[in-house]
């Protein structure tokens, strides 16, 4: 009997281990051979018998490049600023849509569409929309009198305008997360705020954001660690420029390794970035685990 309970016990583990081993190999073993090859100096397209041994030299190097650290500045702004906008305008339009409203199955499917595009795609498709001789929003600001603005080319705008085109592609996830997380809310805590005179701000305030907290912490830890590693819509739209001002880190990596050819000090920067997103989503979960808690 006590060998039937103990493996009752160890069934589930077991039917999960493949898939835990396998997710094991394929996301451990290229961080082990990353931070193997940050000790080499090897350029792309040589044989791997060519890379040569120089210890702790590409940390040192990174450490003293200017790029890095100004490509972890860019990476922290186009992170908060766009997750904290896709946050608010995803909740807005689930609070508006959250009613059973006829027609609400076909406007979720549109809501829906940006995320099912590739980011790439997205970039290019925002860099013809910001073009400066026959973009449509510059075809809209001419229409209010205003000369052609070259958004993707103009230190200041660049960044805002790749942050929109995050915004445009990357709300709808956050508001199809809200929305199942709204309807799935228990009914009883929000009749008892309306019986007791809740206006709908204090009903949304006090009773629905405080029950919606584990989906919204769950959806920024999401967010913040994906927009942390977005490089197609950069790639698509800027490609980092003008000059470094839209140079996140995953691009940065991306041009060291594939136009400087300088493997060993990408992987650096790839350690880099991999220890930003590990430290950022252990302190959301610390901070978070009041609300995840909550049965």
């Amino acid at each position: 009997m006590g060998n039937k309970g103990l493996f009752k016990g160890i069934t589930p583990y077991l039917f999960v281990a493949p898939a835990v081993l396998v997710l094991a190999f394929t996301c451990l073993y290229p961080v082990i051979k990353g931070f193997e090859l940050s000790f080499y100096d090897w350029s792309l397209g040589t044989p791997i018998e060519s890379r040569k041994y120089i210890g702790w030299e590409n940390f040192v190097w990174a450490w003293q490049d200017p790029a890095l650290f100004n490509s972890i500045k860019v990476t922290l702004i186009f992170a908060v600023f766009a997750v904290t906008a896709e946050l608010f305008l995803g909740l807005l339009i689930a609070f508006l849509l959250e009613k059973g409203i006829k027609g609400i199955a076909a406007l979720r499917t549109v809501f829906i569409i940006p995320i099912m595009i590739a980011p790439v795609v997205v970039g290019l498709l925002w860099r013809y929309l910001f073009d400066a001789n026959f973009g449509l929003i510059n075809h809209i600001v001419s229409l209010f009198g205003f000369e052609p603005i070259v958004w993707l080319g103009t230190p200041g705008l660049a960044l805002p305008a790749v942050i929109i085109t995050d915004i445009w592609q990357w709300t709808p996830f956050m508001f199809i997360l809200f929305l199942a997380g709204l309807q799935s809310l228990p009914k009883d805590p929000v009749e008892a705020a309306q019986v007791d005179g809740a206006t709908t701000w204090q009903v949304i305030r006090q009773v629905k954001l405080p029950l919606l907290a584990p989906v919204i912490w769950v959806a920024v830890i999401l967010r913040i660690s994906d927009a942390f590693r977005s490089l197609e819509e950069m790639g698509g739209t800027t490609f980092g420029g003008p000059g470094r001002e839209t140079e996140v880190l995953s691009l940065n990596i991306y041009k060291t390794a594939f136009m400087s050819q300088r493997l060993g000090l990408a992987a650096v920067n790839s350690i880099f970035l991999l220890a930003f997103i590990i430290l950022l989503s252990v302190a959301f979960l610390i901070i978070a685990r009041p609300a995840l808690s909550k049965k």
